[in-house]
């Protein structure tokens, strides 16, 4: 076998984490759903990432009550933008790569009690494995790719990257030195190996016992009011620790972090606002 062939094989999957404590935009629909351009939805951009990331399943993370709205505008897959213009090809349109679209709620468990933004992509991610692995092992992922509705930058920029990030070691981007570990929405991959260390020390901050991650022998317990505050946690807070590796850290030219209504007017007035556009219908559209 040889290296393109295990590179046909490898399974990125995409999670959007949506469900998470509100920002202060206080509009009646929720906050992912925010216009970042005409007839453009922040969480459809952060889909269209996932897309140009190569992700091969997108999986987003939002609750049965904001589910309608999310799963109206993006419906049930979104089209491989390498794959959707091929002037060459007289067959072009039979012959276009569509990505599925999971909507996977958090359990009720969960809610009010650990169900911030990076609750929801390791739910994500669990969830993407445990129903991959049912179908095939073929299938299961080898790698999660994370991007987010509240951080804007050129999504185009991934496609010269695709190599990259659907590779054994890690990928993430940064913007003025600045990344997931300090807490900004930039998209970035884990393996499978980083999520169960990652849940394991969320699970023990969030339940208040601390565990050694080498003998998993308790060594230091919360008092009783302070547990239960991982639906408070911040991204810096959980993958802070990361290892992505020197190599694997690409700048982007701008970013737009737009979590509250002084960075979302930011961007708008920007220069970088105009950059922004819906992408066409032959990739992003309502498909059942």
């Amino acid at each position: 076998m040889n290296k393109n062939d295990l590179t046909k094989q490898f399974h990125l999957a995409g999670v959007v984490p949506v469900a998470g404590p509100p920002m202060d935009f206080n509009f009646p629909w929720h906050d992912c759903c925010m216009p970042i351009a005409p007839n453009y939805l922040a969480v459809e951009r952060a889909v269209v990432e996932c897309a140009y990331a190569g992700c091969e399943t997108i999986w987003v993370v939002c609750n049965d009550d904001m589910q309608p709205l999310i799963r109206h505008r993006l419906g049930e897959y979104v089209n491989d933008p390498v794959w959707a213009v091929r002037p060459q090809d007289p067959k072009q349109s039979q012959r276009r790569k569509q990505i599925p679209i999971f909507y996977v709620p958090i359990h009720p468990n969960d809610r009010d009690k650990r169900d911030c933004l990076a609750w929801s992509i390791l739910h994500g991610a669990m969830t993407s494995y445990s129903v991959s692995k049912r179908i095939s092992k073929w299938v299961t992922p080898d790698r999660y790719y994370t991007a987010f509705p509240y951080g804007v930058y050129p999504v185009d920029f991934l496609r010269d990257h695709r190599r990259d990030i659907s590779s054994r070691s890690g990928f993430a981007l940064a913007h003025d030195g600045k990344s997931v570990k300090e807490g900004e929405y930039l998209g970035f991959t884990f393996s499978a190996q980083q999520f169960i260390d990652i849940r394991r020390s969320f699970r023990a901050s969030a339940t208040g016992m601390y565990t050694n991650s080498n003998s998993g022998i308790p060594k230091e317990k919360l008092p009783l009011e302070e547990r239960y505050s991982a639906r408070f946690f911040s991204l810096k807070d959980v993958f802070g620790d990361v290892d992505f590796g020197d190599r694997e850290i690409v700048e982007l030219p701008w970013y737009h972090n737009i979590d509250s209504w002084e960075g979302f007017c930011k961007f708008i007035s920007s220069e970088n606002h105009k950059e922004i556009r819906r992408p066409p219908k032959y990739i992003l559209d309502y498909h059942e």
